[in-house]
């Protein structure tokens, strides 16, 4: 009876997938997430080989978020909208703007400036995406089920982070960048055929006509009026500020200065990251009812820190990777635990604008990655995740103190 039991809990996780809405949910994310992560990979590679400056594939990277500022707006709108028809249009813009990157590589048209041109504008629609789809997770499941809904929603972004970057290289390398750019046009449009299946929730209740201005001044006085919101968006911009620079930015260099390894050592330490980050939100799709999950945030981020100070002391390449998959799997938990609070926290009238604010808190990284960057270049890589670490559990614990409600959240 007991081992009945045991695997009717382990199974009963999957019992969102019956909800025929999410489902379709979780395929346009899971889709367009591998199409993102291939585009990431490839546009970074196919500007080097196209100028060979470094400052230019750095300068298309921060063009991926020089508008994030816009996510104020996006998210008023997907307030003001129907979520599933905004979710197809903004992914079939996405897939269009890929075939237009594909027209001018096969036309042989392309120039610089339309990269950035590109890139911009899929930027700004992906302030749009993210939060739509996430707010599209609590319309579809029940409150009981937003644990395991936001934990699949991160297991379908760490699938993609570990199969989008390998598939856009390969293809770069045996197809070319006209090759690579077919896949990503193809899953963004097939993303965004499978959102039109998304019915229309009946939390999503188009209101009556308002100034946008006015939508987002009401959003923010939402927020700022609950110390759970308030406290779990401080807590995404301290990870951008510091945990997320690590494997992103810090990362290359662990690998070159640090373990004396190359670019394929470097792919293994972000594959273990990455295996971290999947078996960290799959471990939490196996919990029935997730109980305390602000106090679970903050012990996560503390992980996720302290953590990076042990990566930061080793210099044995397989222990790194070892020590990095337990740094993926602190990432992954945390990701998990801010997607729960804030879709079990917003009445479902805000939550395309709280949720635009956790795409906003992600400028955050640009000035955290430059800080890293230099502090790496004065003390070398070991310094600034230390630096980094220490910042993290600092920030985070004088926010516990601060919002005492997160604690018991």
């Amino acid at each position: 009876m007991r081992v009945a039991t045991t695997l009717h809990r382990a199974s009963s996780p999957l019992g969102v997938f019956r909800n025929r809405d999410f489902a379709f949910v979780w395929g346009s994310t899971a889709l367009v997430g591998v199409g993102t992560q291939m585009e990431s990979a490839v546009l970074g590679w196919f500007v080097l080989t196209l100028t060979d400056s470094p400052f230019l594939v750095g300068a298309i990277a921060a063009a991926r978020m020089a508008l994030n500022f816009l996510a104020l707006f996006t998210g008023a709108l997907a307030d003001r909208l129907p979520r599933n028809r905004l979710l197809a249009s903004v992914e079939f813009i996405m897939g269009s703007m890929g075939v237009l990157m594909l027209a001018l590589i096969l036309t042989g048209s392309l120039e610089v400036w339309h990269i950035f041109a590109i890139t911009l504008v899929m930027g700004v629609v992906r302030l749009c995406q993210m939060p739509v789809a996430q707010s599209l997770v609590a319309d579809t499941l029940r409150t009981d089920q937003l644990g395991h809904g936001a934990a699949f929603n991160t297991v379908a972004m760490n699938i993609a982070m570990l199969c989008g970057p390998v598939i856009g290289g390969y293809l770069f390398k045996g197809l070319g960048p006209q090759g690579a750019y077919t896949a990503i046009a193809c899953l963004y449009l097939v993303s965004g055929g499978v959102a039109l299946g998304i019915r229309r929730p009946e939390s999503n209740v188009v209101r009556a006509p308002e100034r946008v201005l006015s939508t987002v001044i009401s959003g923010l006085r939402y927020v700022a009026g609950n110390q759970v919101l308030w406290a779990v968006l401080a807590v995404a911009v301290i990870i951008n500020l510091a945990g997320w620079t690590v494997h992103t930015g810090l990362a290359p260099i662990f690998a070159r200065d640090v373990l004396g390894s190359d670019s394929a050592g470097l792919g293994l330490l972000l594959f273990a990251f990455g295996s971290g980050a999947l078996s960290g939100s799959l471990g939490f799709t196996m919990v029935p009812n997730l109980r305390r999950p602000g106090l679970l945030l903050i012990i996560a981020v503390i992980g996720w820190h302290g953590s990076i100070l042990l990566f930061s002391l080793s210099t044995s390449f397989y222990l790194s990777m070892a020590i990095f998959a337990l740094v993926g799997m602190c990432f992954a938990s945390t990701q998990v635990l801010i997607l729960t609070l804030l879709l079990r926290t917003t009445d479902p009238q805000f939550r395309g604008r709280v949720m635009s604010l956790r795409s906003f808190a992600i400028l955050a990284y640009s000035f955290g990655s430059v800080a890293a960057g230099a502090i790496a270049g004065a003390w070398g890589a070991p310094g600034a995740a230390q630096v980094v670490g220490f910042t993290g559990i600092a920030l985070v614990a004088l926010l516990a103190l601060a919002a005492p409600q997160l604690r018991r959240a």
